[in-house]
This record gives structure tokens, C-alpha cells and sequence, in this order.
């Protein structure tokens, strides 16, 4: 039986990809070798990760995304921000934070998680915190090093709030190679208008 890695998500507009790749750019000196950071063309707003999941299921898998996404209007999200998971003091993740219609966002996600536990997936854990991930503190970073990290995100600010609508969600293969992985779109499913 074939499997795929994918996970459910917003794919993001080219002129916000640019803005996040200058982030990174500002980010970079200094923690070249203690983050791993994100191409910043594959980067997107992950509502759900699935995992490895038999290629059987992706027509389930895209009627359930169709389901949740019914009465769900088009939305509109803007860069806000710079932060870290946990905290800045120790970071392991370095993101950008999204604002705007929140509401609309962290509905959406449940009503996927939720849509996909008939399938054999387990609902979230943690609630949704949305947000777009820069890098991933290697675990060989130094104290030091991480608290660093978490200075320089404090100090930073977003200088270009770009402001992207939404009117789709996608399922998305991700296939892992030694340069990073490589992302492709399996199917879609448009919010309603």
C-alpha cells in the first residue's frame, strides 16, 4: 500500500513569500549553523498535518477538507509580528504571527480536525495558534545561542504587514529529500462565496 506524507494548509501569495524570504534574510546572520531555516516558497499556514496516509485515502481525505469547508466564507489574514515556541528565552521554532480574521481561521481548522476523526485521525492536542514557521532551532544549538535568537526576534519588527486573502484550502504532499522538502498540491477545496 503507497503512502504520502501531507498535511492540510493555506498556501500563501508570491508577494508575501518574498517579504518572509527578507525576514530570513535579517534573521540569518549569526544562526546559520543553529536553525535550520524554512525556503521560504514552501512555506504556508499548516491547519492540519496528517502524516504518512495511504494514497487510498486522499478522495476521503479531500470530501471531508470539501465538507468543512462549506459555509465557511473566503477570509482575509496579514503578517503580524515576530515570535517564537515556546518563548523567546529558549526558542525552538522561529514564526511570524498572522492576524485578521482569526475567528474565521481557527473555525475553519476545527471543523477540518474534526471532519477528518471518522477518518482514523486524531484531533489536536494543543488549540490552533496560527502561524507561519521561519526556522527550527537545531537540538545542537547552544543556550547561548537560542536565547540569541530570541533577543534578535524581540527586537525585530514586521515592517511590511501584507495583508493576503483566502479563498481555498489545499491538501498537500510533502516529500522529504536531503536538500528540504518538496511540496505539491493534491487537491483543493474552495471556501464557499
Amino acid at each position: 500500500m503507497e503512502e504520502v506524507r501531507a498535511f492540510i494548509a493555506v498556501e500563501l501569495p508570491a508577494e508575501l513569500k518574498s517579504e518572509l524570504s527578507r525576514l530570513i534574510a535579517k534573521l540569518r546572520p549569526g544562526h546559520e549553523r543553529s536553525v535550520k531555516w524554512v525556503d521560504p516558497e514552501g512555506i504556508h499556514l499548516t491547519l492540519k498535518f496528517l502524516g504518512n496516509v495511504s494514497t487510498e485515502k486522499i478522495v476521503d481525505i479531500t470530501q471531508a477538507i470539501e465538507s468543512a469547508s462549506t459555509n465557511v466564507r473566503p477570509f482575509s489574514l496579514e503578517m503580524d509580528g515576530l515570535g517564537a515556541f515556546p518563548n523567546l528565552k529558549l526558542p525552538r521554532v522561529a514564526w511570524v504571527g498572522v492576524s485578521g480574521d482569526i475567528r474565521i481561521v481557527t473555525g475553519l481548522q476545527k471543523k477540518i480536525d474534526e471532519s477528518l476523526v471518522p477518518l482514523g485521525f486524531s484531533p489536536e492536542a494543543k488549540a490552533f495558534s496560527p502561524h507561519l514557521t521561519l526556522g527550527r532551532v537545531r537540538d545542537s544549538a547552544t543556550v547561548r545561542e537560542r536565547s540569541e535568537l530570541g533577543k534578535k526576534l524581540g527586537l525585530m519588527a514586521v515592517e511590511k504587514r501584507i495583508l493576503f486573502s483566502v479563498d481555498h484550502v489545499s491538501l498537500v504532499k510533502s516529500t522529504l529529500t536531503p536538500d528540504g522538502a518538496i511540496y505539491s498540491q493534491l487537491a483543493m477545496a474552495a471556501l464557499d462565496k
